[in-house]
Parts: C-alpha cells; sequence; structure tokens
C-alpha cells in the first residue's frame, strides 16, 4: 500500500427538511374555549380610602381655585373702591366719635365751681365741648396720618381707616384742613382771647406728634395735660374759678389711664409698635399706676373738703361719694391688672356692668351735693 497517497474526502450527508403538506383551506378551524364572566369583587379598604382622598383632594383644589378667583375678584374690587372716593363713615370713623365722650367728660366738670347754674353757663360749656371735639379731632386726623405705617403692623390698629387703605392720604389731608378752618371759626366767632387752651393743647398735641410721644413718661404727661386744658377751657368760658385740687385730681386719673393704655399695649403687642414703650416694663408700670391712683383718690377728697361748691350739711353725702370714687379707681385697677383688659378707658366706662352702676350712684350722691340749697354766707 502506498501510504504517501491521500486518501477521499469523506461524503457529507445533508439532512433536507420534508416539504409540508399544503393547508386544507375547507377544514372549519376548531372553536376556541372561552371562559364565563366573573362578578366585579369590591375594591380593597385602601384603594377605596386612595379613590376617596384623591376626590377630596381633587375637591379641595377646585374649591380653592373659586376661593382664590372671588378673593382676587374681591380685593380687586377693594382696590378699585379705595381709589374713589372715602365713604362718609370711613371719613368719620377718622374723626373718633366714640373719643368725643371724653370731652364730655371733662369740660363740664368747670360747672362743679359754679353755683347757681344758668342756661348762660350750659351755653358756653356746650362751645367749649364743641371746640375741643373739634381740636381732638383734627390732633386724631394728624396722628393717623403720622402713624400710618406704624398703625399696619399693630393687630388692632392695623384696621383704622388710613392704615387699612379705607381712606387716602389725599382725602386725610383735605379733611385737615377742613377742620382747622372750622376750628379757626370756632375761635374767632367765640369770646376774645378765651381759646388759648386750646390753641395750647394743639400745639403740645403738634410737638407729641412730632416726636415726644417717642419719650418715655413724656408722652403719658403730655395726655395727661391735655385733659386738664379741656377743664381750663371749660372754666375760662363759664367765668368759674378753677380748683386746684379738681386739677391735680383730673391730671392724675387721666394720667392713670394714659399709663394703663401703655400698659395693656405692651401685654397686647410687646414694645415694637410704640418706640417710648422701650423705656417701660410691666412692674414699673404696675408701681405708676397704683401711685397716681393713690394721688387721684387724695386730691377728689381734699377738693369736696375745700373748694366744691357744696350744700349746707352735705357731708354725710361727700363721705358716701368718697368710696364710690375708690371703688372706681379700684375696679380699674382689677380690670386692668388682673384681667388683662382696661386698654380703652372709654369702652371700661360703657361697658363694665360694676363701672356704670357705680358711676350712677357716684353722680346722683354729687347732684344732691350741688344741688341742695347752699347754706346762708
Amino acid at each position: 500500500m502506498d501510504i504517501t497517497r491521500s486518501s477521499p474526502a469523506p461524503v457529507r450527508v445533508v439532512a433536507v427538511p420534508p416539504e409540508p403538506e399544503p393547508a386544507d383551506l375547507t377544514a372549519l378551524p376548531e372553536p376556541i374555549a372561552v371562559e364565563p364572566l366573573q362578578p366585579l369583587q369590591p375594591l380593597p379598604a385602601t384603594a377605596t380610602a386612595t379613590t376617596a382622598t384623591t376626590s377630596a383632594i381633587t375637591t379641595a383644589a377646585t374649591t380653592s381655585a373659586i376661593t382664590t378667583t372671588a378673593t382676587t375678584s374681591a380685593t380687586a374690587t377693594d382696590v378699585r373702591g379705595r381709589r374713589g372716593r372715602p365713604r362718609p363713615r370711613d371719613l368719620l370713623a377718622l374723626l373718633r366719635p366714640g373719643q368725643w365722650v371724653k370731652n364730655l367728660a371733662v369740660v363740664p366738670l368747670a360747672l362743679l365751681d359754679t353755683h347757681p347754674w344758668g342756661a348762660a353757663a350750659f351755653l358756653r360749656t356746650g362751645w367749649a365741648v364743641l371746640g375741643f371735639t373739634l381740636a381732638s379731632a383734627l390732633v386724631y386726623v394728624v396722628n393717623d396720618l403720622a402713624d400710618r405705617e406704624r398703625d399696619r403692623l399693630h393687630p388692632v390698629k392695623r384696621h383704622r381707616p388710613i392704615a387699612s387703605g379705607r381712606v387716602s392720604t389725599l382725602a386725610a389731608i383735605v379733611l385737615t384742613g377742613a377742620l382747622a378752618l372750622a376750628l379757626t371759626g370756632w375761635a374767632v366767632a367765640g369770646p376774645a382771647w378765651q381759646w388759648w387752651p386750646t390753641a395750647l393743647y394743639l400745639a403740645l398735641s403738634l410737638a407729641y406728634s412730632q416726636g415726644l410721644k417717642h419719650v418715655p413718661l413724656v408722652d403719658a404727661f403730655i395726655v395727661a395735660t391735655g385733659f386738664v386744658l379741656r377743664l381750663v377751657q371749660g372754666a375760662l368760658l363759664i367765668g368759674a374759678q378753677m380748683s386746684e385740687w379738681l386739677a391735680l385730681c383730673v391730671f392724675s386719673l387721666c394720667l392713670m389711664l394714659a399709663l394703663g393704655k401703655r400698659r395693656h399695649e405692651m401685654t397686647a403687642a410687646g414694645r415694637a409698635h410704640r418706640p417710648a414703650l422701650r423705656g417701660y416694663t410691666l412692674a414699673f408700670l404696675d408701681h405708676l399706676v397704683v401711685l397716681v391712683a393713690v394721688l387721684t383718690a387724695v386730691s377728689y377728697v381734699l377738693y369736696l373738703r375745700d373748694d366744691a361748691s357744696l350744700a349746707a350739711g352735705a357731708s354725710l353725702v361727700t363721705l358716701l361719694s368718697a368710696p364710690c370714687a375708690v371703688f372706681g379707681l379700684a375696679r380699674y385697677l382689677q380690670l386692668l391688672l388682673v384681667e388683662e383688659g382696661g386698654g380703652n378707658p372709654v369702652h371700661v366706662l360703657f361697658r363694665d356692668r360694676a363701672t356704670l352702676v357705680n358711676a350712677a350712684l357716684w353722680a346722683v350722691l354729687v347732684a344732691l351735693a350741688l344741688l341742695l340749697p347752699q347754706s346762708p354766707a
């Protein structure tokens, strides 16, 4: 055998798959098995809660959108209203008619030193009340103009007409000019040179607005001095001799109310609203209020004993009226120090039942002491 010769290559066998049989187009397809429908099962509690939450969120979003649209519309309406004329009731609120009772309470005190009373004395007292009402209204408008930015930060004073925008600055300036003209006419029409207490009140109030209201203690003393000037104006116009004890009683009483108002402001809004409050503490104001209350009671009793034009045998009535005055002071201190109230003395006078009953009893006793026949000289 010749081993050098090559062997022939092996034969490769390839399997060819059989051709598929042609499909029988005439045969029908086999039916497909369809399972019967199952009844719907209730959703799980989690899915139900999720669906309810989604519905609530959608409803809340819709309500919020409606509310936002309504608020925007109301704000736009309010802005349009502010651009127009201020409403008369907003202008009246700017004059603070609720504070006019201070003039009615202080100016007629000059009648206590006049006896007997006559129609002329009452007319002149009314004239004095009118003058100080115009002057105080003018001061209120000027103060609100000066404090409008600071009042917007106060939780209560931000609702004032100028601070809230219901009365524009221009309208307030026009109103200030009208009040100044009316006050000038009052001074010209009245007795010559007997308007100086009102003029001094305006000067002090202007100095107060320009910076003295930021000086601790000085601010409260200026407010109390304004009430003494009311008393002096009433005495000048009716020609009465003013009692020094009565003037001291009015001054100390009004100083107590002014200090009480500052204490209430400290507890309600802190020291940021009124710069002068940085010179006070609650303990310091508590001591001052009690000290001035004692001075008020002592000066009232001394006025009754030395200067009051009392009837003969009115010592018993005087003795009974003194406890009423002391109770009134004690009740105010209770409202201020215990109940954290007393911020608005006018509200205390007309809304506190105990104060109303006590004031009515005191007024009856004082009227009896003054209206009874005088003893012969």
